[in-house]
């Protein structure tokens, strides 16, 4: 019997990155479905799914990408656009919806926001809801998922959490810090996506999905500063702007304040399960509770455990915060040979890094060491040998720093431009 085949829309995103696999994994075909294929182009399962590009907002481009699809994912929100971005997300949903009917895609499934539709809600969260009615309101069978704070490396309501908790022992925020969620961890969302394709019970219905308690949004901040045994406070200011938030979440953590401003605004009202459906009807899904949660996503604090975003960048120099590191990248084409490269560069290596020990080094290809010292966090430096036409090679030197607390953090800037540096010699030693 030939597997299905399976769209996967928002190919690039953080849930997209983690249901790949899974589905190639289960033995299904997958495509995926981007606006631009060099930003899943560093994902390890490139090669072994169809990219499909296309663009929800412009109809006439998705036939193609749901031509002899079984079921669809649809993982897309435009909360980056800016003003007027839930207009966007709804006539997105809907040219999406109308070509997965004319194609005959039997399944969509789609994953939005947890919160109360009856309550006045942010526009942010009103639109997660508004979306799937209206993925809902045409022919194809549609399961809805609602899931709040989202924990996993990566999830953007999780990195939040992260940075702003290890930064600040005392963290300020607005009155709405003292309403309720419900986290889940990112591989339970996975699992009741996986399951819907086969439990036919799904089809059609909305299912509110969490963890097994709920928490003040606070309580998830000081319970992450437990997990990493950092001691945190927190003080309520009713008043504090959103926008004046969103520019620190923007500044000091991965999420660019264009994205913090709306999530920050949903925080105005609970995000709990009030029908807990979905444990029926998923009984296959084993929830993790909240500290198991933070435990699994901290336990995946290692550089190989990383998404690497700033692969692809045409850029001589990259510095990024993602997934809990400090990360600055630097890369310079050589004029010779991997195998011509590797000696000269081992040699340097050694000369110059007495403090660093070896992780792992494959011959013409890899070279990975870890420091010696660890104050303020672990720390990596890697140099990845890329062969190129005419005899090239592109060297590419990455640092990742993962701080710990107010101190690491700190430790990090002198970190930074010590990496700099070392990338300044390595390109000497080549001549660039």
């Amino acid at each position: 019997m030939q597997p299905k085949r399976i769209l996967v829309t928002g190919a690039s995103g953080y849930i997209a990155g983690k249901l790949v696999p899974r589905l190639l994994k289960a033995g299904y075909l997958v495509r995926c479905m981007v606006r631009d294929a060099d930003k899943i182009a560093h994902q390890p399962w490139v090669e072994k799914v169809e990219i499909a590009i296309a663009d929800v907002t412009q109809p006439a481009s998705l036939s193609a990408a749901l031509h002899q699809i079984d079921a669809a994912y649809y993982l897309i929100h435009n909360m980056s656009s800016g003003h007027g971005y839930q207009q966007i997300e709804l006539n997105g949903a809907e040219n999406f919806a109308r070509a997965a009917e004319q194609a005959g895609t039997q399944h969509i499934i789609y994953l939005g926001g947890l919160a109360d539709p009856k309550a006045k809600i942010a526009p942010h969260m009103r639109s997660r809801i508004e979306t799937g009615i209206t993925l809902r309101n045409q022919a194809v069978p549609v399961t809805e998922f609602r899931a709040g704070v989202i924990v996993g490396p990566g999830s953007i309501s999780f990195e939040m959490i992260r940075f702003l908790c290890e930064q600040f022992p005392i963290l300020v925020g607005p009155s709405w810090l003292k309403n309720r969620t419900q986290p889940i961890s990112a591989n339970n969302v996975i699992d009741y996506l996986i399951a819907a394709l086969e439990n036919d019970q799904g089809r059609g219905e909305v299912f509110e999905i969490g963890g097994h308690e709920a928490f003040t949004y606070a309580e998830t901040m000081l319970l992450y500063g437990q997990s990493r045994g950092l001691r945190r406070e927190m003080i309520i200011l009713p008043t504090l702007p959103t926008a004046m938030m969103a520019y620190v979440v923007g500044k000091l953590t991965p999420v660019p304040a264009t994205i913090a401003y709306p999530l920050i605004e949903g925080l105005n009202s609970n995000s709990t399960v009030s029908d807990p459906r979905a444990i029926e009807v998923f009984p296959e899904v084993q929830l993790d509770d909240y500290q198991q949660a933070l435990q699994q996503s901290l336990a995946e604090l290692h550089p190989d455990k990383l998404e690497r975003i700033w692969i692809g960048r045409n850029q001589p120099g990259v510095s990024v915060l993602s997934e809990g590191f400090v990360i600055e990248s630097g890369q310079v084409l050589v004029p010779q040979s991997a195998g011509e490269v590797y000696p000269k560069l081992v040699a340097w290596i050694e000369s110059q890094l007495t403090t660093h020990q070896q992780e792992e080094m494959l011959e013409d290809r890899r070279i990975f060491l870890k420091a010696t010292q660890h104050t303020g966090g672990p720390r990596w430096i890697e140099w990845e040998l890329l062969s190129q036409p005419k005899g090239q090679t592109l060297v590419r030197q990455t640092g990742y720093f993962a701080p710990k607390g107010l101190g690491g953090f700190l430790s990090s800037l002198r970190w930074k431009s010590h990496q700099r540096a070392i990338f300044r010699q390595m390109r000497k030693v080549f001549g660039g």
